[in-house]
Parts: structure tokens; sequence; C-alpha cells
């Protein structure tokens, strides 16, 4: 598979309000699928199920299974990625414009 369609597996995954609450839910430590089916009440199992499939997909969450639970873990990993890719290159270009405009003001008030 492509980085590209990689990243893109992630930005859906990560487009869904719910699904980065499950995210955060794993945090801390890896959480059962019934773990989040508790916090997430207003879901129902099969719900929650299509939500993590679509984290796996994007190699979000790690499942695994220890007897009949299933432990989703969360792997950082791809968004680390999409920062180094996207966002630490789009922040690198707008500091240098913050810092051109202070230099244009430091200038200005001398």
């Amino acid at each position: 598979m492509s980085t590209e369609s990689k990243d893109d597996l992630v930005f859906k995954a990560l487009s869904n309000g719910l699904r980065r609450q499950m995210l955060d839910a794993m945090k801390h430590a890896p959480q059962t699928t019934g773990m989040l089916c508790e916090q997430f009440a207003n879901l129902d199992r099969c719900t929650v199920m299509q939500h993590l499939k679509v984290l796996e997909e994007a190699e979000l969450v790690l499942a695994r299974r220890e007897g009949r639970e299933r432990w989703n873990h969360l792997n950082a990993l791809p968004i680390q990625a999409i920062h180094d890719r996207w966002i630490s290159q789009y922040a690198g270009h707008a500091m240098s414009i913050l810092s051109a405009l202070q230099q244009g003001l430091d200038q200005s008030s001398e």
C-alpha cells in the first residue's frame, strides 16, 4: 500500500469524532471491546466494532486476543507519520511567516 493511501486511511479514521474519542480512551491504557462499549453506551456493540475496524485498517489500533477478550491498543505511529509529513512542514512555514512579521514590526518601531 502506498504512503498516500495509508495517509488517506488515517485521515478518514481521524475525521470522525467518535473514533477520536475511542483513541483518547485508549491513550493511557489498552481497552477491551467490552470496556469501550461501556464507555460509549449510547452506541450498540456492532457500531463500536465498525469504528474499531476503521481504526484498525488505519493501523491506529492494534487488537490482541486474550481468551474471550479482545484488547485494543493505541498505535500512535501513524499519527506521528501524519505530523511529520504534513503538520510539521506547515507549522515551520507558519513560524517563518510569524518571524518575518515580528522582524517587520520591530523595524517599524525603531
